[in-house]
């Protein structure tokens, strides 16, 4: 492209070969200010440039109240297990957020439900931080979850996806052992998938439903975690993605608040026989999040446009606000807590 003799080149001018902090964050508040669906945030972070400078989101002060989009909602339902690409407004997990500073780096995590929701907020942040990262979930979910692998390999981390179904006892230990040969080894696992179904009375809950989501929820968590025991050494970290729902059961989630309850209680158990060998177990106790989860049957589709509104903070969490507290208890940080769950729920007073 020609240029105006006038006019200084990089060359000409040695500042202009390096962005100075004022241009970065105008480039990137510009970047932010376009409303990106889930795969286009995916391949912007993939192609952006490392600048170095930790992104607004991460460091400009925000009033928690106005952060994120507020009910109403727009009505929608999805197929279960659900597709974050296909949300309205899609979910911010952290794709043009989340800055890493080195906290998890040289470790390798396995996430289950790694491709949407929660655990992809975790993947991102688990990569951009220095781990590696394997990530498992359903076949229908291949979409969401090419986009996760893109974002891990972008943040210069190994990426392994394994795709199946966890209510299978073979393939949860096939996935332990698929992830561990990948990446070299294990040393944090996030237990993470779940299946919620909302059903208004016990006369209309299945033992189809019933079994449906105790195998997911519950089975699969405990052949996960035994088949990951025997390849952590001191300093492994688990994580179970519990739920508010463990302390104040909504009516129409009879199945999924026992399974989550029981992940609390299996939290508090498993730390107290693990810690002799230098291992944590800690759990996450979400409110609401907006996740493919609620639009595919975890709510019921009328409600759904004021998901979220009953909370203090009067909206839905989004998984990237989610993410700092998987990264801090997969931590040497947090050397001193096991057995504790942390709630993330929008200021509702439990755990």
């Amino acid at each position: 492209m020609a240029t105006d003799e006038s006019t200084p080149t990089p060359e000409q001018t040695p500042e202009a070969s390096q962005p100075t902090r004022r241009k970065v964050l105008g480039r990137i508040g510009a970047g932010l200010a376009v409303a990106l669906t889930p795969t286009a945030l995916a391949q912007k972070a993939a192609t952006a440039p490392n600048t170095g400078v930790r992104p607004p989101a991460q460091s400009v002060k925000r009033n928690p109240v106005t952060q994120y989009v507020k009910p109403p909602f727009q009505k929608q339902t999805q197929p279960w297990p659900g597709l974050a690409s296909k949300m309205i407004p899609p979910p911010d997990h952290g794709e043009t957020s989340y800055q890493g500073t080195g906290r998890l780096v040289g470790r390798k995590a396995l996430i289950t439900g790694g491709d949407s929701g929660i655990g992809r907020a975790v993947a991102i942040a688990f990569a951009r931080e220095g781990a590696d990262v394997a990530i498992g979930y359903l076949p229908a979910e291949e979409s969401d979850a090419r986009e996760v692998i893109a974002l891990i390999r972008a943040a210069g981390r190994k990426a392994v996806a394994l795709p199946g179904d966890i209510r299978s006892e073979a393939f949860c230990v096939q996935m332990v052992a698929q992830a561990v040969r990948e990446l070299g080894g294990l040393d944090i696992l996030v237990s993470n998938a779940a299946r919620q179904h909302q059903v208004g009375s016990i006369l209309d809950l299945t033992t189809e439903e019933f079994d449906w989501t105790m195998k997911t929820n519950l089975y699969a968590m405990f052949w996960i975690v035994k088949a990951a025991m025997p390849h952590f050494q001191p300093g492994a970290s688990v994580i179970v993605t519990a739920s508010e729902q463990a302390y104040d059961p909504s009516p129409n989630l009879l199945d999924y608040a026992q399974t989550k309850a029981a992940q609390v209680a299996f939290t508090k158990l498993l730390s107290k026989q693990v810690i002799h060998r230098g291992i944590r177990v800690n759990a996450v106790a979400p409110g609401p999040i907006w996740t493919p989860l609620q639009p595919s049957g975890g709510q019921d589709p009328a409600k759904l446009p004021q998901f979220g509104a009953n909370t203090p903070i009067m909206r839905p969490g989004q998984p990237a606000e989610l993410a700092a507290a998987y990264v801090t208890l997969a931590s040497q940080e947090s050397s001193y807590a096991t057995g504790q769950v942390y709630g993330v729920n929008g200021g509702n007073a439990l755990p």
